[in-house]
Order: structure tokens, then C-alpha cells, then sequence
């Protein structure tokens, strides 16, 4: 974790956090913060700063943040992908995230397993634990867009079309 990644409702005051769980114990086992010491942090969907450990135990961490300076900017790069087995999905997600890509697309394909669509890695909170994760390596503050795309076909003919167009390219089917 190279940035400690903010939530709304991490917030106790307009400039204090508590954190608690996976984070708590990141700042405590792996940076060996104490009191004093100064985090990079970044709020969700918003800017990054520093934050000041002011209080540090077994059950919580509060911290002094000051957020001041703009996320780094994306790659103009949309990720379409053939969906991953399940086993390798969480990584994918996380490591795309963390190279910073502005949309992740999972999409059918022939050799894709049916089943592959109905694992419980493809749950709404896996894979946004999962981006948060990427964004905490990259030192970003920004979820890349992630879509479902379950037919290829229309995926192809639909959509493909207009992000290209954008891109200044043509494509037909």
C-alpha cells in the first residue's frame, strides 16, 4: 500500500479520520507508523495529501490530513478483456487498476466458461475491493469505470464503433 486510501465515512471531523481493519494494521505492521510520522493519503474519487498519525493503538488509528494535491492523471487506455478464470480475475482487476487505465471491459468470448459468470468474484464488492487495491499501489485516487460486457456481438457492433470514433480510427463488422 504506497498511498492510504481515504472513505467519506473514515472521516470523524473535517480534517481528522479513524481507520480501522486491513488499513489499521497495514500502517501498523508494514510502514511501522507512530505517532508524529506523516502517511501519504488520498480520498476516494478526490484529492491527496499527508496525514499526521496523532493517535495509534491495537484497535484504531487517527490521523491529522491535509489533501492539497490533484490525483496523477489516467492513461487515455480502455482494457477490453476476455473474462479471466475466477482464480486470476482479482489479480487482473488489481494490477489494471494500478497501471492506470480509465475503463476495465470484461467481455464473452467463445472460450469463456459459462460459469466463470456466476463466480462470487464478479460480486460488485470483490471487485471494488479489488480496485481499491490497485489504487492504492498506484498512489491514485480515481476508480477506473468497470463494465460487464456478457455478449460479445453487441459489444462489438454497439459499442466498439463509438469508443473507436473517438480515437480518431473507423471500424466496420
Amino acid at each position: 500500500m504506497n498511498l492510504i486510501l481515504l472513505f467519506p465515512d473514515d472521516f470523524v471531523s473535517e480534517r481528522r479520520v479513524r481507520l480501522t481493519g486491513r488499513r489499521l494494521e497495514h500502517v501498523s505492521s508494514v510502514h511501522s507508523a507512530k505517532v508524529g510520522d506523516s502517511l501519504l493519503t488520498g480520498l476516494l474519487g478526490g484529492m491527496m495529501g499527508r496525514a499526521r498519525v496523532i493517535a495509534l493503538d491495537e484497535n484504531a488509528l487517527e490521523m491529522d490530513v491535509s489533501l492539497d494535491s490533484p490525483p496523477p492523471p489516467k492513461l487515455p487506455l480502455t482494457l477490453v478483456l476476455a473474462l479471466p478464470r475466477p482464480k486470476v480475475l482479482n489479480r487482473v482487476i488489481s494490477a489494471a487498476t494500478s497501471l492506470g487505465t480509465v475503463r476495465i471491459v470484461l467481455l464473452n468470448a467463445w472460450r469463456v466458461e459459462k460459469s466463470y459468470w456466476k463466480s462470487p468474484r464478479l460480486d460488485e464488492a470483490n471487485l471494488f475491493h479489488q480496485r481499491v487495491l490497485g489504487l492504492e499501489q498506484a498512489k491514485d485516487t480515481v476508480l477506473p469505470e468497470l463494465r460487464l460486457a456478457r455478449f460479445f456481438a453487441p459489444f462489438l457492433r454497439d459499442e466498439l464503433p463509438t469508443r473507436l470514433q473517438h480515437f480518431g480510427s473507423t471500424y466496420s463488422i
